[in-house]
């Protein structure tokens, strides 16, 4: 029967469906089918102005959206800016408040540097000469016998009971007042001694310059006593404090007045040596022209005999240059203001813009020169002018009038260094003089410069060749 059966035709959702275990499949896939197909046939059922309300109500939806989301960054912004706001208000506060502080410090400091300033300066130029003294004498002798006579004062009162030192009279130990009075008398004796050991330690070290520190430092020491003796009122009398002062104040004046003097002498000894150096050469060049003169007058009364009348002339020519020469010599010697006036530089020790101008006696006035760059100094000096006058002291003091301003060292005047350049000094000194034969205003500081040389490397060139 089956065999004889027509086939039928399949339907095309049963055509590839497996035949074990599909069929389940099958109706879930109409299933979906079936759905889609509705939801199809929904949407194609809807209407334009559907469509566009769907599409306006999510425009507005993401509009909505688009803008919370702007107001929220602005309130975010607007928040940041607030707290960068604020953080740099603070910023600029405390940036405001470092500044006070720091302009107080440098006015501060100014004013400490200032003090600072006076006090070296005034130690510099106490140490250097420009000393003012408490007591003002004459001379060191007399401070002397003026330290001798405080100190014989206060070792008057430094004896028992003598005021140099005060207690109490009422201080009991063990309920008896003698004791106590004995007890206050031993503690008085230690504090002045030492008060006197500190004292006597200031005047063996003091140096002029240094006098204000001694005395501050021993008016501390009279404090401290004090405070350490306040329990039986223990203290160094006004007066015995007045009178140690005053010892510190001679001494101060008489080491400075020593020093004063020791200077003098010093240089009283180089003028004096320069001046015997000078009488010297001049006795030797008087000696030298006295001997030559006797040659040429013996030849001449050779040449007389024999009657070799241009010979004598020649020769009573030149025993006349003697005879000038002779006469020059001996009013150098009896005329002190006469002599040469020197300019002269060392850029090697002293840098440029600084010269020295002096006078020498000496006939020949480049030996003093070159005594003057001796080892004292690391190079010689170089010479810009040497001028003859009958008054070069006149002549120099001239000079040194122009220039008062430009003193190198203005507390010692002895001293003749000038910020000057040659050039400058040449003005002046055509203008004191009125002629100036000869004149170098560049110095050839010829050491100098070789030994700048050699320290960068580089060997001098030889002469020409440049």
């Amino acid at each position: 029967m089956e065999a004889g059966r027509e086939a039928q035709p399949s339907t095309p959702a049963e055509k590839d469906i497996p035949l074990f275990g599909a069929r389940k499949r099958a109706r879930e896939l109409m299933v979906e089918v079936e759905r889609l197909r509705a939801e199809l046939e929904r949407l194609g059922a809807l209407s334009i102005a559907e469509l566009e309300k769907m599409r306006a109500d999510l425009g507005t939806e993401l509009e909505e959206q688009r803008i919370q989301l702007t107001t929220e960054r602005e309130e975010a912004a607007a928040e940041m800016a607030r707290r960068a706001q604020e953080a740099e208000a603070a910023l600029q506060g405390e940036l405001a408040s470092l500044e006070k502080a720091k302009s107080e410090l440098v006015e501060r400091l100014r004013e400490l540097r200032d003090q600072v300033v006076v006090t070296e300066d005034i130690a510099l130029l106490q140490e250097v000469g420009v000393y003012e003294y408490r007591h003002p004498l004459s001379e060191a002798v007399a401070y002397q016998a003026a330290l001798k006579d405080l100190q014989a004062e206060a070792k008057a009162m430094t004896r028992k009971d003598g005021g140099a030192v005060y207690g109490s009279t009422n201080w009991h130990v063990d309920g008896s007042l003698p004791k106590g009075r004995k007890m206050v008398r031993d503690f008085s004796k230690l504090m002045l001694r030492a008060y006197n050991a500190e004292a006597d330690n200031l005047v063996r070290g003091l140096k002029p310059y240094k006098l204000s520190k001694a005395i501050e430092r021993l008016d501390k020491v009279v404090s401290t006593i004090a405070r350490l003796g306040q329990t039986m009122d223990i203290h160094i009398s006004t007066a015995y404090h007045g009178l140690r002062i005053k010892e510190l104040e001679l001494t101060a004046d008489y080491r400075q007045k020593q020093a004063e003097e020791k200077e003098q002498e010093r240089e009283e000894k180089e003028r004096l040596r320069e001046e015997r150096a000078a009488q010297k050469e001049m006795e030797r060049e008087k000696a030298r022209l006295d001997k030559e003169r006797q040659h040429y007058l013996n030849v001449l009364e050779t040449l007389r005999e024999k009657g070799d009348h241009d010979a004598i002339a020649r020769h009573e020519a030149d025993l006349e240059k003697i005879d000038r020469a002779i006469t020059d010599v001996d009013y150098r010697a009896a005329n002190i203001r006469a002599g040469f006036v020197y300019v002269i530089s060392n850029i090697g020790s002293f840098g440029e813009g600084i010269v020295k101008i002096g006078l020498t006696r000496r006939l020949n006035p480049k030996e003093r020169i070159r005594e003057l760059g001796d080892a004292s100094v690391p190079f010689r000096f170089d010479e810009h002018a040497l001028l003859f006058s009958e008054d070069a002291v006149g002549l120099e003091q001239a000079l040194h009038e122009r220039l008062a301003d430009r003193r190198v060292n203005r507390v010692n005047t002895r001293r003749e260094y000038f910020y000057a350049t040659p050039e400058e000094v040449k003005a002046h000194l055509l203008d004191v003089s009125g002629e100036l034969l000869t004149y170098e205003e560049t110095p050839e500081a010829l050491e100098y410069r070789q030994s700048l040389n050699l320290a960068s490397g580089r060997a001098m060139p030889a002469p020409g060749t440049e």
